[in-house]
């Protein structure tokens, strides 16, 4: 597929800005694949949907605050360094982007606040990019936590247009956030609650986590028109063997396997056996899904509302299938749901 089949236009006013208050209380639009049957309903209303031997896949990655300003060193200019990915935690090596970027060289040292922390530049990775090196004499327990102080929460703010608030280091994380690693979260998985997880379990459903460290690479702009020329980044995954036991169980029971966001959809299907169960696994994945695609894994998927052009959009319609989900984001449009990262959720059965 090209591109511009992907190009369209969405009001700017059905950008959310905000989350609703209550995490299940976003509008659900459920689409189903078999009949082109859309519904509209609310999100904890998800759970009518399912039944015992069912299992949700969530990704538990955590968010950081990956955004920091700093200053250089002797000039005291300001600058804003955005984590991407710990390359060695012992030697404390991360790629970075760095604005402005002109002004940052190999061997400048950057110091960050009043605190210890000072970082050095050791490499250009692209225009914006670098690898940089923290200079700091704690453990990694008081790296993180210097870290979690200094830092900003990393909406992209691109996308978002206003400033991070205090409310954002709560409501931009899932509650079953569990392992840092994340530069943004997994916005699926930001519409449950604790009452409604405990609701599935009475119901039977099973949640089960699988781990992806979520990249900036995942909302860089697609430049080209043939979508199989477009690399996406590669991003650090962990599927655990109690996860694939229960899919797999689920999957010979012919019972639905959710995956909670596209995050989730590709890491499961980025480790599948010959006979097309799920296998436990850890390490890199740049797997792109577009269509068409044969799913191995997941049999249903709840995801949030993607903007035009991106590589999430793409694997949605990879899963319901591009008329079907084009269909739904018109109908969206008209019914005024809210986009992107704290918008509302469609369910695809």
């Amino acid at each position: 597929m090209k591109l511009s089949d992907f190009k369209f236009e969405v009001p700017k006013k059905l950008i959310s800005l905000y989350p609703t208050e209550n995490r299940d209380e976003s509008r659900l639009m459920v689409v189903h694949r078999s009949t082109g049957k859309i519904e509209h309903r609310v999100f904890k209303e998800v759970i009518e949907y399912f039944s015992d031997g069912d299992v949700f896949v969530t990704n538990n990655t955590k968010v950081f605050p990956a955004r920091l300003y700093g200053n250089k060193e002797k000039t005291g200019a300001k600058i804003e360094v955005f984590l991407l990915r710990e390359l060695n935690r012992e030697l404390r090596l991360w790629d970075v982007l760095v604005d402005p970027a002109r002004k940052i060289r190999v061997g400048n040292k950057l110091y960050f606040g009043d605190s210890d922390l000072v970082a050095e530049v050791i490499d250009n990775t692209t225009s914006r990019g670098r690898t940089i090196r923290f200079l700091f004499d704690g453990t990694d327990e008081e790296f993180f936590k210097t870290i979690d102080i200094l830092g900003e929460t990393p909406i992209l703010k691109d996308f978002i247009e206003r400033e991070v608030d205090d409310s954002d280091r709560e409501r931009y994380q899932t509650i079953y956030a569990e392992h840092v690693g994340a530069v943004a979260a997994p916005t699926a998985g930001l519409h449950f609650t604790p009452h409604l997880l405990k609701r599935l379990e009475i119901k039977g459903v099973s949640v089960s986590p699988i781990t992806l460290h979520i990249g900036l690479g995942t909302f860089r702009q697609v430049d080209v028109e043939d979508l199989t020329k477009h690399k996406m980044d590669s991003e650090n995954y962990d599927i655990p063997e109690r996860t694939v036991e229960l899919v797999n169980k689920a999957l010979d029971s012919k019972k639905r396997v959710v995956a909670v966001g596209t995050t989730s959809l590709k890491t499961i299907e980025s480790s599948v056996t010959a006979n097309g169960r799920l296998k436990a696994s850890a390490g890199w994945t740049d797997k792109f899904i577009i269509p068409p695609y044969e799913f191995k894994i997941a049999n249903s998927l709840i995801t949030n509302f993607h903007l035009p052009e991106s590589t999430l959009l793409m694997t949605t319609s990879a899963f319901g299938g591009y008329d079907l989900i084009m269909k739904a984001y018109q109908e969206a449009i008209k019914e005024k749901y809210r986009f992107f990262s704290y918008g509302d959720a469609m369910l695809i059965l």
